[in-house]
C-alpha cells in the first residue's frame, strides 16, 4: 500500500487518510447511520447508535489503549541496567555505535520561546536518547525533517533537536538527518549516513508502541550494510492512576488507542 502511495505521488495524503480511519470518525459516522435508520428500522437504528457510543467510550480509555498496545504491537521491554552496562563495555571495546532518536513532532513556533520547539513526544525521545548516551558513552543521532502533515518550509525536527540538545542538555548531537518525512524515510536516510561514519550497531530510540514498525524499517534499510539494530524503547510506563479512571474516557486514553491503531494500520499498509 505504501509503495502505491509513493508510485501515485500521494504520500502527503497519509495523515488525512489515517485521521479518517481512526477513532472517533468511524464511530461518529456510525452514529449518523444509526440516526438515519431510526425511522424506518427503529430497533436497528438504536442498536447501531448504542454500539457506536459504546465504541466511542472504550476507544477513549487507557485500559483499551494498553490492551491494544500489547495485543497488536507487542512492544519490547526497556533496556535493563545490566544490558546498559554491557553496551558501555562493548561500545568501548569493539565496533562503532550510535543512538538513533526518531522524531515525533514539531511546533513550528513556540511563542513562549520565540523559536520552534519539539512536541512532548519528540522531547521525551530526545531526553531518553541523551540519558542513554550519558550512561553508555555512545553518541546520538536524531532523525526527522518535516512530516507530511506540515505545510511549507521551515526548521526541521532534527535542527530543533540539535539546538535543544546543545543549549538545554549541554549534549551536542553527533549526527542529524533532516530530510525524512515519516518512519520509513527515517531509516532510508539515516542508515546510509551512519554507515559512512563506520557505525556497526544502532540503538534505536522511540516509544514502545512505535518500535515494531520503526525496527522493521531500520532492519530493512540495514540489510547488507553490516549494521545491527537493537531496540531501546521508552515511554513504557502504564500510567494507571486507579482502576476506575483506567476505564473512564480521557485524553491519555484517546491518544493511546489512536497511536496503537495507527501503528497497526501502518504495519498493514507497509508504511
Amino acid at each position: 500500500m505504501n509503495s502505491l502511495f509513493v508510485f501515485l505521488g500521494i504520500e502527503s495524503w497519509k495523515p488525512g487518510l489515517a485521521a479518517l480511519l481512526l477513532p472517533p470518525v468511524p464511530f461518529l459516522i456510525a452514529i449518523l447511520v444509526g440516526a438515519r435508520l431510526v425511522l424506518p428500522r427503529r430497533g436497528w437504528g438504536w442498536s447501531v447508535i448504542v454500539l457506536s457510543v459504546a465504541g466511542l467510550w472504550f476507544a477513549s480509555t487507557s485500559a483499551v489503549g494498553r490492551w491494544l498496545e500489547v495485543v497488536l504491537l507487542q512492544p519490547p521491554a526497556a533496556l535493563r541496567a545490566d544490558r546498559i552496562d554491557a553496551i558501555r563495555t562493548e561500545a568501548r571495546s569493539r565496533g562503532t555505535w550510535a543512538i538513533v532518536v526518531l522524531a515525533g513532532g514539531l511546533e513550528p513556533l513556540a511563542p513562549e520561546y520565540g523559536v520552534s520547539n519539539l512536541t512532548a513526544m519528540s522531547l521525551e525521545r530526545l531526553r531518553y536518547g541523551i540519558w542513554l548516551s550519558r550512561e553508555t558513552g555512545v553518541p546520538v543521532a536524531f532523525s526527522g525533517g518535516l512530516g507530511w502533515a506540515v505545510r511549507g518550509t521551515g526548521m526541521s525536527e532534527a535542527d530543533a533537536a540539535s539546538r535543544i540538545a546543545a543549549q538545554d542538555f549541554n549534549r551536542p548531537l553527533r549526527w542529524t538527518e533532516s530530510a525524512s518525512r515519516d518512519t520509513r524515510e527515517n531509516a532510508v536516510y539515516t542508515v546510509p549516513m551512519l554507515k559512512r561514519s563506520g557505525v556497526t550497531h544502532i540503538l534505536l530510540v522511540t516509544h514502545g508502541w512505535h518500535m515494531a514498525r520503526a525496527r522493521r524499517h531500520f532492519e530493512e534499510a540495514a540489510r547488507g550494510a553490516g549494521i545491527q539494530i537493537e531496540p531501546a524503547p521508552m515511554g513504557l510506563a502504564s500510567r494507571v492512576e486507579s482502576p476506575v479512571l483506567d476505564w473512564l474516557p480521557s485524553t491519555l486514553g484517546t491518544t493511546r488507542v489512536r497511536n496503537a491503531l495507527r501503528e497497526a494500520l501502518g504495519r498493514v499498509a507497509g508504511a
